[in-house]
């Protein structure tokens, strides 16, 4: 149920006048100084990926999702979009609200500040239009304030078991398991992987430190995968995620020798590795 701020939220984009639409745009910056009193600012992001900055927050912005359907993956389960919201380190001065179906939902609030590596991710159908609502909050100096997040958007993260094929085009790299730490906090675990081949990279989140012979990172995945540490070595297929390698909950080997195998068979094995 709706709280009577939230309320108010809503029955004001629906009587106020909106400012001038701003052209369609992956990032986002500018002052609540420029609103006029009782405006709410909207702004359309056609991107997959971007970030949003407000110095000294005062009225509102309202930022659509223009047709992303092309993120999702062929051949899916859910079909479904994905988005996620990080917040800048010192999120300030306002709240931002997922706006879905007619209704609003809190994400952030300053409270989150407090813990800037927390994500919070929506979902929702093709079909369905979604926005960001961000409010300012009353304050009497909003000088020192900032309001920023950072957000990605991509197709069907969490897939079938043909997922990981797909994902050949990203991060790849072959090693072992040196450590795992659970944050039940953040809901994830962090693999410190010791890799002996990057089979892909795009960015440059394996390499070696120190005195070690091998290239070291971590590789992030959802707690609920229950990851365990084990002896062996593994291909590690994944993405990046604001700024992190992020991993789904990987198939059982038989299980995805059987995805691989299949998928050669048909030609449309994206890659080719050896099989022990």
């Amino acid at each position: 149920m709706l709280t009577l701020v939230q309320w108010t939220l809503y029955f004001g984009i629906a009587r106020l006048v909106f400012s001038s639409y701003v052209e369609i745009q992956c990032s986002w910056k500018g002052s609540g100084l420029s609103l006029e009193a009782g405006s709410v600012e909207q702004v359309s992001l056609n991107c997959p990926k971007g970030s949003v900055e407000w110095l000294y927050p005062a009225g509102a912005l309202r930022f659509s999702f223009l047709p992303l359907q092309h993120l999702t993956s062929p051949g899916s389960v859910s079909r479904h979009l994905i988005g996620c919201i990080k917040p800048a380190l010192g999120f300030r001065g306002a709240e931002l609200y997922l706006e879905r179906e007619g209704t609003l939902e809190l994400l952030l609030t300053e409270d989150d500040q407090t813990s800037p590596s927390r994500v919070h991710c929506f979902t929702w159908l093709p079909s369905q239009k979604v926005a960001l609502f961000l409010q300012a909050t009353p304050q009497q100096d909003i000088s020192r304030h900032i309001s920023g997040f950072h957000y990605e958007v991509r197709g069907d993260w969490i897939e079938n078991l043909a997922l990981p094929l797909n994902k050949w085009n990203n991060e790849v790299v072959q090693g072992s398991i040196r450590t795992i730490v659970h944050d039940v906090e953040l809901r994830e675990s962090v693999i410190g992987i010791s890799a002996t081949r990057i089979l892909r990279q795009k960015f440059a989140l394996f390499h070696t430190r120190g005195h070690a012979m091998k290239p070291l990172g971590n590789i992030r995945t959802p707690l609920n995968c229950g990851v365990k540490p084990g002896p062996g070595s593994f291909v590690f297929m994944g993405w990046v995620h604001f700024g992190d390698a992020w991993l789904d909950c990987a198939p059982r080997y038989k299980d995805f020798v059987q995805v691989y195998e299949a998928a050669t068979q048909a030609h449309t094995n994206p890659c080719k590795i050896a099989l022990d």
